[in-house]
């Protein structure tokens, strides 16, 4: 016997599949995902994920610009210091463009590599992919799937309570 990842509830629409989302979160289910064919707004909130992307994105843009700062400032006051037309060795004017540079380089490749891994992408495999209705959505249709290691999943209670937001078909979800 397969070991099972979870149930999976399919909607006709994406308000349909927000509300189901809602009223999951708020019977108190917390490891459950939802899928569609294009981004929905509010899904996200309605799931009760979370991301603390953005704050990574503004730490990796400050580390990259005081990186940059300090490099340039290291390398012509500390190590070249040469006297060019009585201007001072910290000439922070001139540090500008580079340092912004940099700000934005590390910011972006601070969102480019945790956006991946945060995501736990490459996923070239995922359970739901077992459901042979799932082929549906990337096309036309909404899915949520409450999982297992959810704390309040139950098997047959669980059902009942996705049966309770008038899905189009519930799969099992096997590994």
């Amino acid at each position: 016997m397969k070991e099972k990842y979870g149930l999976m509830a399919e909607f006709s629409t994406h308000e349909e599949l927000v509300h189901a989302a809602e009223k999951a979160y708020e019977h108190g289910f917390r490891n459950m995902d939802g899928y569609a064919p294009f981004p929905v707004e509010g899904l996200a909130e309605a799931l009760g994920k979370k991301t603390r992307l953005p704050l990574l994105v503004l730490i990796g843009g400050i580390i990259g610009g005081l990186g940059a700062y300090f490099m340039e400032w290291d390398a012509n006051v500390i190590s070249y210091p040469i006297n060019i037309g009585g201007r001072p060795l910290n000439s922070w004017p001139a540090f500008i463009p580079i340092t912004f540079e940099l700000t934005v380089l590390g910011a972006s490749l601070t969102a480019f590599f945790f956006s991946l891994g945060l995501s736990g992408l490459p996923k070239p495999y995922h359970p739901v992919f077992n459901v042979p209705q799932f082929e549906r959505a990337s096309q036309d249709r909404f899915f949520l799937c409450i999982e297992t290691r959810d704390r309040l999943f139950r098997g047959d209670e669980t059902r009942d309570f996705l049966l309770s937001l008038n899905p189009l078909t519930i799969s099992e979800v096997d590994k």
